[in-house]
């Protein structure tokens, strides 16, 4: 048996604005065991003094692709998927090394990556997969270029393995099904344009109703749900009207569809650091002009959406969304919602709200009695400085994933 037990610092609980003092936790076998404000006794224990450092949760991202490992998704034509893997496990660590224990890919990974870290093979963060993103012909999720008739082989490019093509309900039911059969979590499905993709307008409307309708059906008597890709705010209503559950980026939203979200109990996932990263750097790994002009759009409106959300009382998650060598910018979304939102509420996307959407709450996102031990021992005060997040985790001395240090430079 494993046990330890942290004291001496300050504690922070998502669902308060400001730190505690004096509190006590025990770990043992990998789950928070005990969180007291007075001495806790537990004699076989080893204690881990704090030394006035922030004891705090684990971070949750609920929009990665560590499949996504170019920020040019043509390039990934030409990647084996042995080298997908190796270079996604690479990424994985490093994100675990911000402090993100908790990954919800949104497409790409699989279950072979899954079970790889479950197994112990390599050092990464606890990962919802959704394998291979669902879209219409034309749609976000189709990367042939124009020239291409037909698809390649799936199981031989990462190009190909990140997504795939479904039209008509029987399709999509068909598409939802499989995914489910190999081992997805969520189901992602594509239903306006996008940014990397090079064939569909941004304002386009993806998947008629009775395709979003069925996907939502089967996922639901499966125990699943949907995740959609969506930027306007008719792609939005749609969405949510046919059950969608989280609706990813959203930056063209408007205030009735935030309302209608809010009603429906919708989650919005917004991923600033997307575009804020593909506008500084993303010409220099390829990205086209054609996908560079689309992400001035929905860069403008960014902060407007996270607006219009917050005011309408929609539940908004923690996202990054970067492609490949852009993965490094993960923790300036912290700095870029910070204009709109506090951080306490900034936290809360990253912790509770996110362990509501991967559907952990009480197990993730928060130090309670049951839940996995996920902790970060971080320099400062979060709530007064998201700074502390930057630098890869430099300012992060210690990480505990599921009860195990990952990172320990307390003493």
């Amino acid at each position: 048996m494993s046990a330890f037990l942290f004291s001496g610092g300050l504690f922070l609980d998502p669902r308060r604005d400001e730190l505690v003092e004096g509190i006590e936790v025990l770990v043992e076998d990998g789950i928070v065991k005990e969180v007291s404000d007075r001495p806790i006794t537990a004699g076989g224990a080893e204690r881990v003094l704090l030394g006035g450092r922030t004891l705090m949760p684990g971070l949750i991202d609920a929009h990665i692709h560590i499949a996504f490992t170019e920020v040019n998704l043509a390039l990934l034509s030409d990647v084996p998927l042995t080298l997908l893997a190796a270079k996604g496990s690479v990424a994985m660590r490093s994100m675990l090394m911000r402090g993100f224990t908790t990954l919800r890919d949104t497409g790409g990974a699989d279950f072979g990556m899954k079970m790889a870290r479950d197994c112990g093979l390599f050092e990464g963060p606890r990962l919802f997969i959704s394998g291979q993103a669902i879209s219409q012909t034309g749609g976000h999720g189709d990367f042939r270029m124009r020239t291409e008739m037909r698809f390649g082989c799936p199981c031989c490019s990462g190009r190909a393995w990140t997504a795939r093509v479904a039209d008509g309900v029987p399709e999509v039911v068909q598409a939802v099904r499989d995914e489910l059969r190999k081992g997805a979590d969520q189901i992602k499905i594509m239903v306006s344009g996008g940014v990397a993709s090079q064939t569909d307008p941004l304002e386009s409307v993806q998947y008629r109703m009775d395709e979003i309708e069925a996907a939502v059906e089967e996922a639901t008597r499966w125990g699943s749900y949907v995740c959609a890709h969506a930027y306007t705010a008719e792609a939005v209503a749609r969405a949510v009207r046919g059950g969608v559950r989280t609706i990813e980026h959203g930056n063209l939203i408007d205030t009735p569809t935030a309302r209608l979200m809010a009603e429906r109990g919708a989650y919005l996932v917004p991923t600033l650091v997307a575009y804020d990263s593909l506008k500084k750097r993303g010409a220099d790994y390829g990205m086209t002009r054609y996908s560079l002009g689309k992400n001035e759009i929905v860069l403008d409106a960014g902060l407007r959406s996270l607006e219009i959300c917050r005011g309408a009382g929609v539940k908004i998650g923690f996202g990054s969304d970067l492609l490949g060598q852009l993965q490094n910018d993960q923790c300036n979304e912290f700095l870029l919602r910070s204009a709109v939102m506090s951080p306490a509420e900034i936290i809360r996307s990253a912790t509770i709200v996110n362990a509501e959407i991967v559907r952990r709450e009480g197990k993730l996102g928060e130090i309670v009695p049951g839940a996995e031990a996920d902790l970060l021992v971080v320099e400062g005060d979060p709530f007064r400085d998201l700074s502390v997040f930057l630098g890869d985790g430099a300012h992060i001395p210690a990480i505990m994933l599921e009860g195990r240090f990952v990172k320990n430079r307390l003493n």
